[in-house]
Parts: C-alpha cells; structure tokens; sequence
C-alpha cells in the first residue's frame, strides 16, 4: 500500500457518507465490484496511475466502464479522486472501505489455504466451527496452494494457524539440520 492513511482517510469519508445516506451495503457492493475490476483488469489500473491521460480523459473512461453498475455515489466518489488526482490510490481505498465495513458491520474476514478445493459441505462444518470459536460473523475465503501438499493454513487478522504438510516438512528438516548429536553426516 502506498499511502494506508489516505487510504483510510478517503474511505472513512466516503463510509460517513454513506452512512448518512443510508447507501452503506450499496456503496460496499460496488467497492467489492471495483477491487474485482482492477485485479482482474490490469488496464483499468495503469489507466488510473498514468500521468500521460488527461483527468476529463479518465473520468469518461471510467463512467463508461461503471455506468450501470455502480451506484452515482460510487460514480462521484470516483470523479472526486480523479479531480483531486488521487485515483492511483482507488485500489487501496477500495480496500480499506471493505476493512472498515467489516469493522463496523462486526464481520471478521478468515481466509483457509488447502492443497485442493473444498467442497461446500467442508465449508460449512469450518465456518460452525470457527463461528463457535469467535463472537463476530464469519466471512470465509478460500484460497488453493498446492505447495502445500496437505492440511490447510487458516488466517485471521491477527492470528495464523499453519497445519500443513509442508510446514511439518520445514519442521522436520530445521530439526535435522539443527541436531546437536550428529555432526555433518555428509
């Protein structure tokens, strides 16, 4: 992140906004679409941080791509930072809306990395079991690494829970490689 607290800054204003509004779940959606836009379309992010396009440029650009899709707070929200030449920083407000959302709605985000893909029925027997270990909501993410051969890693906001396969196999290997008894077997 470039610059977390005009991140934080832009997106505590916009959230006060749309509190007062009452367009909070609106305007969280679109954040959602946006943050889905740019990882997913790298062009509408070097669109945003090029010095060379004009802002009247970028601004008819992006109510194009937004027109329909978001709401007119979100579409003036995006003018704003196009105006006031913040919009390289769209992707990280983008984010701490979300993070903010999440505080003030009591969600906690948990994201669970496996060696293969969960079916539905895994999910919900992990999300109870989680949700009877934590008192906020629970908004699961799921993530796929190979890498790790087996069993899952799971991360909080300030917690990490390692019990993969690949972390026993590091385990296992700093225990060799640090055994006092045995010197250079080689």
């Amino acid at each position: 992140m470039q610059n977390p607290r005009l991140a934080s800054r832009y997106a505590k204003s916009l959230i006060d906004l749309v509190q007062e509004k009452d367009q909070l779940e609106a305007v969280h959606n679109d954040m959602l679409f946006l943050q889905q836009l740019m990882k997913s379309n790298r062009d509408v992010v070097n669109l945003l941080k090029s010095p060379i396009i004009k802002a009247d440029k970028k601004i008819k650009i992006m109510n194009a791509i937004l027109d329909g899709r978001v709401s007119s707070t979100t579409q003036v929200f995006v003018t704003l930072l196009i105006n006031k030449t913040r919009e390289s920083a769209l992707p990280e407000i983008a984010t701490e809306f979300s993070r903010q959302y999440n505080i003030i709605r009591n969600i906690s985000v948990v994201k669970i990395t496996t060696a293969a893909a969960l079916d539905a029925p895994v999910l919900d027997v992990i999300k109870q079991k989680i949700a009877s270990e934590v008192p906020q909501q629970i908004q699961l993410e799921t993530a796929v690494n190979p890498e790790l051969i087996g069993g899952f890693v799971l991360e909080t906001a300030d917690k990490l829970f390692d019990a993969s396969v690949l972390r026993d196999l590091q385990d296992i290997k700093k225990q060799f490689s640090q055994n006092i008894y045995v010197s250079n077997i080689r």
